[in-house]
C-alpha cells in the first residue's frame, strides 16, 4: 500500500439511479477479525469491530523469518501485528480439480480467489454448466505475492512454482476452472487493486466484452491480499509508513501511520436487471467509477490534490450525482508523514 491515491474510483451507490447503473449481482468476502460476510463495506466495518491482532502462526514466526537482531524496534513492532483472514490456508483443492501436488505449490491468494470467485457466481445464480464456454470475465486486483518468499527453496523447483504465484495465472485460473472465454486479467494498481479491478470489469461489461448487450453480459471482479511473509512490513516500518501501535489515526494528529491487514472478497457486475439495487439477493449499484493517476507530484508516493479532485468529480459526473449524496468516503495513507529530499 502506498500513501498515493491517485487512481482510484468512485460514485457506488446503494440505490439504482436512471439511465446507467450497474447492477452488483452478488457479492462474498472474507475479512481479518473472522468476519465473513454478504454485507457493504461500511456494514463489516461495525460488525467486525478491531480487526488487529497478534501475527498467527500460520503466517511467520519473526525469529525464523529474519535476524530480529537486525531490526529497529519500529520494525520490529510492527511484523508483529496486523490484520489476518482466519483459515487462509485451507483450500478443498478436489471441487476445483486441482491436485494435492498443484495445490501445495499454489499461492494461498490464488486459492481464495477460486472460492470466493465461484461463490459470487453462484450467489448470483449462475451455474458451472452455463458458464462453461461463456463469454463471463474475471478481472483480480492483486499486488506482489508474498508465497514465493514465504516457500522454502526446495519447493521452487517445483513443476507448478511458475504458476502457483503469477498474478497474471490469479485470474487465469478461475477463467480455466470455470471454462470462461470473456475478457480476464490481473490488476496490479497498490492499495487502489481492487477498485481499479471493479472498474475495468464494469467498463469490460458496458463494452460488450462480457456477453454483450442482449446477452446480459457480467463479469466478476475479485481482489485479495495474504501477508504471508514479514518483509513487505519491515520495509514499509522502515520508510515511516506504518504505525507501530498497529491503529490508523486517520485525519488525526496523532496519527504515525498505518496497519498492513489482509481480505478477499468479489462481486459480480451486470447491467441491470434482476440484480439491481433493491432487488433480492443485490448488493447494490454501481453507478459511475473513475480511473486516473497523480502525475507529477511532490514526490513518487505523495499526492497530488488537483488530479484527485478531478478524478472526483469525473466519478460522480459518470454516476449524476452531487457530492452531497455522498454517504461514505473512503480514505488511506492519510495518517502517513511526507517527507521531502
Amino acid at each position: 500500500m502506498l500513501p498515493r491515491a491517485g487512481h482510484g474510483v468512485g460514485g457506488a451507490h446503494r440505490r439504482a439511479r436512471a439511465g446507467a447503473p450497474l447492477a452488483l449481482a452478488a457479492a462474498v468476502g472474507r475479512w481479518p477479525g473472522g468476519c465473513v460476510s454478504e454485507a457493504s463495506s461500511w456494514q463489516l466495518h461495525r460488525a467486525c469491530g478491531d480487526a488487529v491482532g497478534a501475527v498467527p502462526a500460520s503466517r511467520w514466526t519473526l525469529e525464523l523469518a529474519v535476524d530480529v537482531a537486525a531490526l529497529t524496534p519500529t520494525q520490529a513492532s510492527c511484523a508483529r501485528h496486523g490484520g489476518f483472514v482466519s483459515g487462509a490456508q485451507r483450500f478443498d483443492a478436489g471441487a476445483f480439480g486441482v491436485s494435492p501436488a498443484e495445490a501445495g505449490a499454489m499461492d494461498p491468494q490464488q486459492r481464495r480467489l477460486l472460492e470466493h470467485g465461484y461463490a459470487a457466481l453462484h450467489a448470483s445464480s449462475r451455474r458451472r454448466s452455463s458458464l462453461m464456454g461463456g463469454d463471463g470475465g474475471v478481472f483480480v486486483g492483486i499486488e506482489r505475492p508474498d508465497w514465493a518468499v514465504a516457500q522454502p527453496p526446495s519447493a521452487r523447483g517445483s513443476v507448478y512454482a511458475v504458476t502457483g504465484d503469477n498474478v497474471s495465472v490469479a485470474a487465469g485460473r478461475l477463467c480455466f476452472v470455470l471454462g470462461l472465454q470473456g475478457a480476464c486479467a490481473s490488476v496490479d494498481a497498490a492499495c487502489a487493486s481492487a477498485v481499479v479491478a471493479l472498474h475495468v470489469a464494469a467498463r469490460a461489461v458496458v463494452g460488450g466484452e462480457c456477453g454483450g448487450e442482449a446477452g446480459g453480459g457480467a463479469a466478476v471482479s475479485l481482489a485479495v491480499s495474504l501477508k504471508l511473509a514479514p518483509h513487505g512490513t519491515l520495509g514499509a516500518a522502515s520508510a515511516g509508513m506504518l504505525s507501530s501501535d498497529g491503529r490508523c489515526k486517520t485525519l488525526d494528529a496523532r496519527a504515525n501511520g498505518y496497519a498492513r491487514s489482509e481480505g478477499v472478497g468479489a462481486v459480480v457486475v451486470a447491467r441491470g436487471g434482476g440484480g439491481e439495487a433493491g432487488a433480492e439477493g443485490a448488493a447494490g449499484a454501481l453507478g459511475g467509477s473513475a480511473v486516473r493517476q497523480d502525475g507529477r507530484s511532490a514526490s513518487l508516493t505523495a499526492p497530488n490534490g488537483s488530479a484527485q479532485r478531478t478524478l472526483l468529480r469525473l466519478a460522480l459526473g459518470r454516476a449524476a450525482v452531487g457530492a452531497a449524496e455522498a454517504a461514505a468516503v473512503e480514505l488511506h495513507g492519510t495518517g502517513t508523514a511526507l517527507e521531502i529530499g
